[in-house]
């Protein structure tokens, strides 16, 4: 028996098994996300979970960029937006160098994880509201129902909780308790194989946002469309 970080437990006598049984306890149980008002500037209500959370403390799925489902392998050579390396991308690239061109920037809708997952009222948050969250939200180290994290409270006194989930890169889980990063559906204009993410660090209560590798697998905290 497996218990995981949202509260399920299955019997593991193989992956599919064990996918197909937390999909339909998903599908039963699962509440649906609630949209918090923070009071920010834009008007941006954002999600009170992570994709693929079924409570506020929990860590939810991980996504690579443009990618609508978890894995358990986050490499380029899984990656379903290339043919298999970083060279090779096949949509969302501005340089001949990379793979096929076709100078989009922001996600497409279809390869949106909140809007594939959560349904049409909810989308995943561009750079620029993310950026927002960092700057006009205050950010206090948190510690809920025995998850670590980020207790974010926008100006008018409504907050939301980011678990320090961590992150996957290949097969591996890394930094939980301590970080976590979260997509957002802006490429990284100036390196196509990169997309903009916000993240943070408990060893020196800093929040930031910054790129990675479009491979790796991160979060998603949804906005409302």
């Amino acid at each position: 028996v497996k218990i995981d970080s949202n509260g399920y437990s299955s019997i593991m006598s193989g992956r599919d098994c064990a996918r197909t049984v937390r999909a339909v306890v998903k599908a039963v149980s699962a509440p649906k996300a609630k949209k918090v008002d923070l009071g920010l500037p834009s008007g941006t209500m954002w999600a009170d979970r992570n994709v693929g959370a079924d409570f506020p403390e929990a860590y939810g799925d991980y996504f690579a960029w443009g990618e609508t489902e978890p894995k358990d392998n986050y490499v380029w050579d899984t990656y379903k937006l290339s043919s298999g390396s970083k060279t090779s991308l096949t949509k969302y690239n501005n340089d001949n160098n990379n793979g096929l061109v076709d100078n989009k920037t922001v996600l497409d809708l279809e390869n949106d994880a909140a809007y594939v997952n959560m349904g049409s009222e909810w989308r995943m948050p561009t750079k620029e509201e993310v950026e927002e969250l960092q700057s006009k939200c205050t950010w206090e180290w948190s510690n809920q129902i025995g998850m670590e994290g980020f207790k974010v409270t926008g100006p008018n006194g409504n907050s939301i909780f980011l678990p320090a989930a961590g992150a996957r890169m290949d097969i591996r889980l890394l930094h939980v308790g301590s970080s976590a990063f979260f997509w957002t559906s802006s490429l990284n204009a100036d390196y196509s194989q990169n997309a903009w993410f916000l993240g943070f660090n408990s060893n020196n209560s800093d929040y930031f946002v910054s790129n990675f590798e479009r491979d790796y697998g991160l979060l998603v905290r949804a906005v409302a469309r």
